[in-house]
């Protein structure tokens, strides 16, 4: 018996991705949630990368802390603050990043003033479409491997400053 046309067609968009974001993901750790783990596509001959989430979460009361990522991509991964100093982007490692309580820090590409994780030394191209494992070691949560996925963010041209 062939389902009704309703039925086919709501398989077909499941299956195309138009019944929601094909590329949406997250994943926990403890009372974490890490939202959308991505990467943008790295320049030709670029060394260096970066890792965004669209923001981790805590829905604990305690503060947790994100003390360390590593990924077999690059060979270092830093954790990075963003600020803007008048018209000058400044970046700087940071030793660990706070996650107060209830709160969610967000980790967005182009954000004039926020946070992301730094991939030094690439091994190969990042490349819209790939997916890579990073494992991320956090105070209260523990350990979490999680998937990242490259992309091109929509409608944006793609920040070169880690390049």
């Amino acid at each position: 018996m062939t389902p009704p046309i309703w039925a086919r067609w709501t398989l077909w968009c499941a299956a195309a991705g138009l019944l929601g974001n094909a590329h949406a993901h997250d994943f926990k750790a403890g009372d974490l949630r890490i939202d959308h783990p991505y990467a943008t596509p790295s320049l030709p001959g670029a060394r260096n990368g970066a890792v965004y989430f669209r923001g981790i979460r805590n829905s604990a009361a305690l503060p947790d802390r994100l003390l360390s990522a590593s990924t077999p991509v690059a060979a270092r991964v830093d954790i990075h603050r963003m600020r803007m100093q008048g018209d000058v982007m400044q970046m700087r490692a940071l030793p660990a990043l706070d996650i107060p309580g209830h709160t969610t820090v967000p980790m967005r590409h182009n954000t004039p003033d926020g946070y992301h994780l730094m991939l030094f030394d690439l091994k190969a191209p990042l490349k819209d479409g790939d997916r890579f494992p990073v494992t991320l070691r956090f105070e209260r949560a523990g350990t979490r491997e999680v998937k990242v996925w490259v992309q091109t963010p929509r409608g944006r041209a793609l920040n070169t400053h880690h390049h």
